[in-house]
């Protein structure tokens, strides 16, 4: 990554994290006559910044390239629906929300989370940069913009509707390249007294639990409460309380405010959380190095089973293609040599094939006609839900296998 600077702090970044090969962009499906061109492959190196410990990716492709057509939607994960209707149904009273209040939503997806405000009437905006995603939360009667959030945008919102006293970003931070300009694009667009609250995969977990796969391009950088409080205090924006929560395998809720509304104390957990990374040794670089000897291991025992299953003529299919199971597949090496199809719930991904592997994406009932011998979760931090999706599996002797965070057949 030479003369590269972190997107942070602008720091030179020296250090390298762990390097998962070339991938292509884990959420370019291809369609069947795409099956004779190339594909572009990029270097899946990921550095540490010394200065303000963010973990972080090169910048291979435009945002506009990767998001504004999306595969992603997140109402088709059940799981997710109840855990943002829980937000809302909490964070309502607990920020005193009444129809007078602003609420907006950045990367609002299908508008999952903003159409459980409906009931209680107040006035929300979801802003989803990927116009195919967001027709579909306007169908759903959630006003949506097809904007990236920069500061420029989020002047534009400030002056023509008012500030927001809630801005809700769940898994966005992570997506965005431009950390500096976002991070002052929040501090404009926020109220006085107002609450942001952003949700992100936790990179302790990533690190303790072998979670590599969680590594693609659309994911720019993978955060620790050590490196989003390096960001947002140079911004003038203070964490004042956050959550741990099992979703994506193991992620942070920020609670954040600006610095100069006082009224708003931190709570212990923010310390509990910042001593936890630090007891870790998050705060060390050195500590960084030990995570490439850990992805070995689990690919040596991935490659162990399916060269086994392969040997004795076992069938293995995988159930859904989301972007982590690209990143598995691809730093693999594995297509259809080893895994026949896999199958997802989502109808924008089947008749495609997946980037890389090229393996055909089918709709789950290909599962109870084909009857295979091995189901491979590549989404294993919904494990529990698709596991109760596959109990008919049982019936013809059919194992569920999961790869993070270790090899796991059962």
């Amino acid at each position: 990554m030479a003369n590269a600077v972190c997107r942070s702090c602008s720091y030179p970044l020296r250090h390298l994290f762990v390097d998962l090969r070339t991938s292509p962009l884990s959420n370019n499906f291809l369609r069947p006559e795409q099956l004779n061109q190339g594909t572009p492959y990029y270097p899946l190196r990921v550095f540490v910044c010394e200065s303000c410990l963010l973990v972080q990716l090169e910048q291979f492709e435009s945002p506009q390239e990767i998001f504004e057509e999306y595969a992603y939607f997140s109402s088709y994960s059940s799981s997710w629906l109840a855990h943002a209707k829980h937000y809302v149904d909490t964070i309502i009273p607990r920020l005193s929300l009444g129809r007078s209040s602003s609420v907006v939503e950045i990367a609002s997806n299908d508008g999952y989370l903003l159409q459980y405000f409906s009931p209680y009437q107040i006035p929300v905006l979801g802003i989803e940069p990927a116009r195919n995603v967001a027709k579909q939360a306007e169908a759903k009667g959630v006003p949506t913009v097809s904007e990236f959030f920069t500061l420029a945008f989020a002047k534009q919102l400030a002056q023509e509707r008012g500030k927001a006293d809630l801005i809700i970003g769940n898994n966005v931070l992570a997506h965005v390249p431009e950390l500096q300009d976002f991070a002052a694009g929040l501090k404009e667009l926020l109220s006085p007294a107002g609450t942001l609250t952003l949700e992100f995969p936790h990179l302790l977990r990533l690190m303790k639990e072998n979670q590599f796969d969680t590594i693609y391009h659309e994911h720019f950088s993978y955060l620790s409460l050590l490196s989003v409080t390096h960001l947002f205090t140079r911004y003038g924006l203070t964490v004042y309380d956050v959550e741990e929560w099992p979703t994506h395998g193991g992620s942070l809720r920020v609670f954040v405010r600006h610095a100069e509304h006082a009224d708003l104390a931190a709570t212990p957990q923010v310390e509990r959380i910042i001593n936890d990374e630090i007891g870790y040794g998050l705060q060390d670089v050195t500590t960084y190095s030990r995570f490439p000897g850990q992805v070995k291991t689990i690919k040596e025992q991935v490659y162990s089973f399916l060269f086994q299953a392969s040997r004795e003529n076992k069938r293995v299919v995988a159930y859904g293609a989301p972007a982590k199971g690209n990143t598995l597949l691809n730093y693999l090496g594995v297509g259809t040599d080893y895994i026949d199809y896999a199958v997802d719930r989502n109808p924008y991904k089947q008749g495609l094939f997946m980037p890389g592997s090229r393996i055909p994406v089918y709709s789950p009932s290909r599962i109870q006609e084909t009857k295979p011998d091995y189901i491979l979760i590549l989404p294993w931090n919904l494990k529990e839900e698709i596991e109760q999706e596959l109990l008919h599996a049982r019936e013809w002797g059919a194992k569920l296998v999961v790869c993070i965070p270790r090899l796991e057949i059962y």
